[in-house]
């Protein structure tokens, strides 16, 4: 993905310069800081939720009441808003304050809970605490070894019975330099953390670019 008129994206140009400076998910508030004063843009900023996730959805994989989601990097919050229509009681959260005051911002009568935090050091009593855990698309910004870290506190945060649903893109063997740091399956197949079993992993190909892969993968908790 290039900027516009062929300029280097903004994601590229922030995160080279967090990684220089050591500090592997700084970029993500300078971003939407620098998307608020009109600098930059956040490519994933779009008003419809996730595909994938949307799809998911429709195929009547949702079921059951009273239900909790958690949605993993928020962002401006259109996937969690998503949920909240479907009848999650949502959490979203992000490492950003910009993101996340984004979110209210937009939708200030929005029963979700929009917090900062980090997945890297999530809240200790989110653990086994919610039914819907979605991970879409956040785990592919971070570099290794980062990234494993970050996978492994995603599948903890699932409550017995409940259900992860992760949205990446694939590895091809033919990607360019990151963000995003596609996939590989033995990345996805990581996020079967103890106490969770798989139950589809699939790679589709991205309608609007056929040489683009996507990995959508469910795992439930015992």
């Amino acid at each position: 993905m290039t900027g516009p008129a062929g300029r280097e994206p903004d994601t590229t140009r922030l995160a080279a310069a967090s990684l220089a400076a050591g500090d592997p998910t700084g970029w993500f508030e300078q971003l939407y800081a620098e998307a608020g004063a009109g600098a930059a843009e956040v490519p994933w900023d779009v008003p419809r939720p996730s595909k994938l996730l949307a799809e998911w959805a429709r195929d009547g994989a949702v079921t059951g009441d009273c239900r909790s989601a958690l949605v993993v990097g928020c962002g401006p919050g259109r996937d969690a808003e998503f949920l909240a229509g479907l009848g999650f009681v949502t959490t979203g959260f992000d490492i950003s304050p910009t993101a996340v005051r984004t979110a209210r911002d937009r939708y200030p009568d929005s029963p979700v809970e929009y917090t900062v935090a980090d997945l890297l050091d999530p809240p200790p009593h989110w653990r086994g605490g919610f039914d819907l855990v979605l991970e879409s698309n956040n785990v592919q910004a971070l570099p290794r070894p980062v990234r494993d870290r970050a996978i492994a506190n995603v599948g903890p945060l699932v409550a017995p019975g409940g259900t992860l649903l992760v949205l990446a893109a694939a590895a091809t063997g033919a990607d360019r330099p990151g963000p995003p740091w596609p996939l590989s399956r033995a990345e996805i197949d990581a996020f079967a953390a103890p106490g969770l079993t798989v139950l589809g992993i699939e790679q589709l190909t991205d309608e609007a670019d056929p040489l683009i892969r996507r990995w959508r993968a469910e795992f439930r908790a015992g």
